[in-house]
């Protein structure tokens, strides 16, 4: 048997945030994956079915895709090149590094960064790992909702599962997921911050946008553009997506509430999903009928981030809180 990277994360109800919300919700605690997110269910099963004959590795990543490339690589004895852009926090610099990887910084943003590592894949002979734009990440990441499904148990399902989108690789993944498990009819409801809102952007205009620049502190958002598989989705009859941003300031105070009711610490990219519940959002969303009333089990992934600490969740009150 094939050896699986990720690890079946725990399903927690979370008392303080059922709440707010006003029913009953489960956190999906993918910041307890060994590389700190989900991005190694994508990644992992991305490697094992491609990296293993490869010479090595190039991600280019604002960090926990680079994180979980890294990580794999690592287990399956390859050598990693990770780019990422001048705006990576060097804490996740050391990170990389301390996982075995060469690091290179090129651009400002995201896409910039990519661009230099398709450069070294081409002349250098590498294989590219994809942060968040592949079928075969979009079937990692559905594990996930399997996952659900078990610890919900029959007949059980949830009445929304509420994210985060960056480039849009987990949303793809679980409606992939959602497929899967027989709950194409279960709402997602995606969350993004003001400056990092290439999906909402896009829902938006009814076409893909590609946003001037990423001026959102919640670096792990940062893509420009939104994957076309995401976009496609939202425009897919069959399904109920629901697409809103909060501002940093939300997106930071859930993190700092998060840390003090869950007792666990996470990036600002995973703060705007937890800020629809602690901003109101799920309750505003049921009385414009967006969501039913009453509501079934609200599911939070919890995507988690390697790329925060102590320190740099100060600089960031400092900056967004004064």
């Amino acid at each position: 048997m094939s050896q699986q990277f990720h690890l079946n994360t725990p399903l927690l109800e979370s008392v303080n945030m059922s709440k707010r919300a006003g029913t009953t919700v489960y956190l999906k605690m993918e910041s307890s994956q060994p590389s700190g997110s989900f991005k190694i269910r994508g990644i992992g099963h991305l490697c094992q079915q491609l990296a293993r004959q490869s010479k090595g590795v190039v991600c280019s990543s604002g960090g926990n895709a680079g994180m979980a490339a890294a990580y794999a690589a690592r287990k399956l004895g390859v050598p990693a090149t990770i780019v990422v852009p001048a705006s990576t926090p060097q804490l996740v610099v050391q990170r990389l590094k301390d996982e075995g990887a060469a690091v290179r910084i090129a651009g400002k943003v995201w896409d910039e960064a990519n661009v230099e590592a398709l450069r070294l894949a081409e002349t250098e002979g590498l294989m590219v790992i994809p942060p968040f734009d592949h079928p075969l990440l979009w079937r990692g990441h559905a594990s996930m909702i399997a996952e659900i499904a078990a610890s919900l148990g029959p007949g059980a399902k949830p009445g929304a599962v509420l994210l985060s989108v960056g480039g849009g690789g987990l949303m793809c993944g679980v409606v992939q997921g959602l497929r899967d498990v027989g709950w194409m009819d279960v709402p997602i409801i995606a969350m993004e911050t003001v400056g990092a809102d290439c999906f909402n952007a896009a829902v938006r205009a009814g076409k893909l946008v590609t946003l001037d620049d990423v001026t959102s502190e919640a670096k792990c958002l940062g893509a420009k553009t939104v994957c076309k598989q995401a976009f496609d989705y939202s425009q897919c009859r069959e399904l109920t997506i629901i697409s809103e941003v909060v501002t940093d300031q939300q997106a930071l105070q859930a993190v700092l509430t998060f840390l003090d009711e869950e007792r666990v610490l996470v990036e600002m990219a995973c703060g705007a999903a937890l800020a629809a519940v602690y901003g109101g959002l799920i309750c505003r969303f049921q009385a414009e009928g967006r969501l039913p009333t009453p509501l079934g089990p609200l599911v939070v992934v919890v995507c988690g981030g390697s790329g925060v600490n102590m320190e740099q969740l100060t600089t960031l009150k400092q900056k967004l809180l004064p």
